[in-house]
C-alpha cells in the first residue's frame, strides 16, 4: 500500500507572504436580517438603524442597514482560511477603517486582501509582522469597507521547531 500525501489546510507563513500580492476570498457571504439582528443584539448595539424597521424607513436609507462591525468582522474573517489559519501568532491592530457604502439585508459581501508590507519581528524571534489591506465590495462591485490590519505570523521553521501542529493535529 502506497502512502498518499497529506495536506493540512492552513494560512501562510511569514516567508510565503509577498508584498503586493492580492488574495481574493470566496465564496461571498450574503447577509440576512437574522445575521444583522443577532450580531447587533449580541454586541449590545441597540442602534435603531440596525434593529427598528419602522423607524429606519423614515431615515435617509429608507431601511435598516447592516451593522458596520458585522461588515468589518466578515471582511476580515473571510481572509482567515487563506491567510492566517493556524499561522497567526497575534492580531496587532487596525488602522484606517472606512465604511464607504452601507450594506443592506440581502446584500452579499465579497472580500479581498492585499499585502502592503512585511518585516521580521524585532522582539519575537521566529515571527514576522505583515501589514494587510482588506477590502469588501457588495454584489454590485461597490466597495463598502476597507481596513488596514497588522498581524504577527509564524515563520515556518520556528513554527515547526516549537512543535506547534496545525489544527491541533
Amino acid at each position: 500500500m502506497t502512502s498518499k500525501p497529506t495536506h493540512i489546510q492552513r494560512g501562510l507563513y511569514f516567508e510565503e507572504f509577498e508584498i503586493g500580492a492580492a488574495y481574493v476570498h470566496r465564496p461571498g457571504r450574503t447577509v440576512n436580517e437574522a445575521d444583522n439582528t443577532f450580531f447587533s443584539t449580541m454586541t449590545m448595539n441597540t442602534q435603531g438603524l440596525h434593529l427598528d424597521a419602522a423607524w429606519s424607513e423614515a431615515q435617509p436609507n429608507g431601511q435598516r442597514v447592516v451593522n458596520s462591525m458585522f461588515t468589518l468582522s466578515t471582511m476580515v474573517g473571510s481572509s482567515v482560511t487563506q491567510l492566517t489559519l493556524d499561522t497567526i501568532f497575534a492580531n496587532l491592530g487596525f488602522t484606517n477603517v472606512k465604511f464607504l457604502f452601507p450594506l443592506f439585508h440581502g446584500d452579499t459581501i465579497y472580500s479581498e486582501t492585499s499585502v502592503l508590507s512585511k518585516r521580521l519581528s524585532k522582539t519575537h524571534e521566529g515571527k514576522g509582522i505583515i501589514s494587510l489591506l482588506h477590502s469588501a465590495s457588495n454584489q454590485n462591485e461597490i466597495v463598502v469597507a476597507t481596513a488596514e490590519r497588522s498581524v504577527m505570523v509564524w515563520c515556518e521553521e520556528a513554527h515547526k521547531r516549537n512543535g506547534i501542529a496545525s489544527n491541533g493535529l
